[in-house]
This record gives C-alpha cells, sequence and structure tokens, in this order.
C-alpha cells in the first residue's frame, strides 16, 4: 500500500528544521568532547610518563642520588714508641711567662707520646688554659682546643700511669686531667700544680703523672693570685691565659 504524503503547514516545517539544526550541533558538540577526552588522557598520559623517566633520571642519574653521610674515621692516640722511653725537656709561655719542664718518657709512655705528637703538630699553640682551682687543690688545667673543659684532641686513651700512691701531686707537676672514675678518659687536656695538692684516687686510680716544671713555676703562681673571672676558687682565669711557644726535645 502506497503510503500518502501529509503536507505540513509552513510553521510546522520550520520546528523541524530547527529542530534537526539543533541535533547536529548536540551532536558535534558531544563529539568534540569525545575528541578533547582523549587528547587530554594522552595529554596526562604523557605527562605520567615524563614525570616518572625524571624521578628515574634524577635518583638514579643524576644529584637526586641519596649520598652516604661519610663515617668519621676514627683518630687513634699516638704509638707510646713516640715517647722513646727517655727523659725529654722542654719549654712553653703560659700568658707570655716562659717555663721550662721535662717529660718523663720512660714512666708515663702513653701520656708522654701523646703531648710529644700534639706539640709536635701545632695542637698547643695558642689554646687557653680555661681553668683555675685556687682552694683544696691548686691547679691551672689547659689543653682544652674548645676552652670549656669538654674539647680534645678526637681521641682518648688511658690507662691511667705514674700516679702517686699516696694522691700527693707536688709543686710544679704536669698530670693528665681525665673524667672522674674513667680511666681511659684522656686526651689533649693535663693540669700544671702550682702548689701542692692532695688530689683523691676514684675507681680509675689517681692521675697520670708524666712530667713536671723545673723553672718559673712562680710564673703559674702569678696567673693563680690574680684569681678566677667570677671570683670563686674553681673557675675561668681572671686574664686569659694562652699556651704559646711549646717545645720539646
Amino acid at each position: 500500500m502506497t503510503k500518502k504524503k501529509v503536507k505540513l503547514s509552513k510553521a510546522a516545517e520550520a520546528r523541524i528544521a530547527n529542530y534537526q539544526a539543533k541535533s547536529t550541533l548536540v551532536g558535534g558538540r558531544s563529539a568534540t568532547r569525545k575528541k578533547d577526552n582523549v587528547v587530554a588522557i594522552a595529554i596526562v598520559a604523557a605527562s605520567i610518563l615524563v614525570a616518572v623517566a625524571a624521578q628515574l633520571t634524577y635518583f638514579h642519574y643524576g644529584p637526586g642520588i641519596p649520598k652516604p653521610i661519610p663515617k668519621e674515621t676514627p683518630v687513634a692516640a699516638p704509638d707510646e714508641s713516640i715517647a722513646e722511653n727517655r727523659l725529654w725537656t722542654g719549654g712553653m709561655s703560659v700568658a707570655g711567662k716562659p717555663i721550662k719542664f721535662e717529660l718523663y718518657g720512660d714512666k708515663a709512655p702513653k701520656a708522654v707520646a701523646n703531648f710529644v705528637d700534639l706539640t709536635n703538630k701545632g695542637f698547643f699553640e695558642n689554646i687557653s688554659c680555661h681553668r683555675l682551682v685556687t682552694a683544696g687543690i691548686f691547679v691551672l688545667q689547659c689543653g682544652d682546643p674548645a676552652g670549656t673543659g669538654a674539647g680534645g684532641p678526637g681521641y682518648t686513651f688511658g690507662p691511667v700511669e705514674n700516679a702517686p700512691a699516696d694522691n700527693k701531686y707536688a709543686t710544679g707537676v704536669l698530670a693528665m686531667a681525665r673524667q672522674g672514675n674513667k680511666g681511659t678518659s684522656m686526651g689533649s687536656q693535663f693540669f700544671i700544680v702550682y702548689d701542692e695538692s692532695i688530689i683523691p684516687s676514684d675507681s680509675a686510680g689517681g692521675y697520670t703523672v708524666f712530667g713536671k716544671v723545673t723553672s718559673k713555676i712562680s710564673s703559674i703562681k702569678e696567673i693563680a693570685a690574680l684569681g678566677t673571672a667570677d671570683g670563686k676558687s674553681d673557675g675561668a682565669p681572671k686574664d686569659k691565659v694562652l699556651l704559646t711557644a711549646i717545645s720539646v726535645k
């Protein structure tokens, strides 16, 4: 059966034409959106690949490789053979005041080897004497590069050598400072006894006597007579005290 054509009014034809035009526009926009989405996905994927590649390059080939923290190489105390099992002589200026001394390489080889080695390396030059004790015991303590009582050469050694059995330290004695009850804590700090002192031993023993001032102990007494910076019996000397011109032979 043949379909009979229906004649539409001009208004109806206009509405249909408008609808078809809108449908074409929407379809075009939809296709454009799909195309844009594909492009966007491709860009994101490419960005991710670039980022991953950059990270791989950064961590495996470039400066991004975490550098291992270098471990400090342990510094060993000087070998006691440096002391040569003999008597040494030397001199130094303490706050500009010259003194002479001797070192007992035969009685305290570890401490003397340490002192000789540090002296020859210039370690003590311009290091301060940071502590003065004027009551109970009478000592001027020197040899700390930090000037606080906590510094040292980067190593410690021990045990205690040549400590007096009666705890009596004669005027002029040079002895190694150390931590209480720890005989292996000696480093670069030493003290000069400017007046006879009794210093009690502890669980580690006494204090290593490695030498003695043989000339001008009066220079150290003059420094002590000025007292401490804060007026107390144990503290920094009133005037700054530096060690200079140290030599041994």
